[in-house]
């Protein structure tokens, strides 16, 4: 089981459509941060496939400027 935490920058002014958008994705867990224009993710796929199949989904995001990894952890 992948598990990853990122910090998700978003687009100028897109935070609530980047908000959106990780929403419709499955195995991820998303808090908007309070003070600052970002956002809080968390993965957590059931295999390594998954976990790169949602990393292109991350990827393909207008909305998303760019991730911070802030943890990650794959079983052996």
């Amino acid at each position: 089981m992948p598990v990853f935490s990122y910090l998700a920058y978003p687009e100028q002014g897109a935070k609530e459509q980047l908000l959106k958008d990780l929403s419709e994705l499955r195995y991820c867990e998303i808090t908007p941060a309070q003070n600052e224009e970002l956002l809080i993710l968390l993965t957590d796929t059931p295999d390594e496939d998954s976990e790169k199949q949602l990393q292109k989904k991350l990827k393909a995001l207008d909305s998303l400027q760019s991730l911070g990894m802030a943890f990650g952890h794959m079983d052996d």
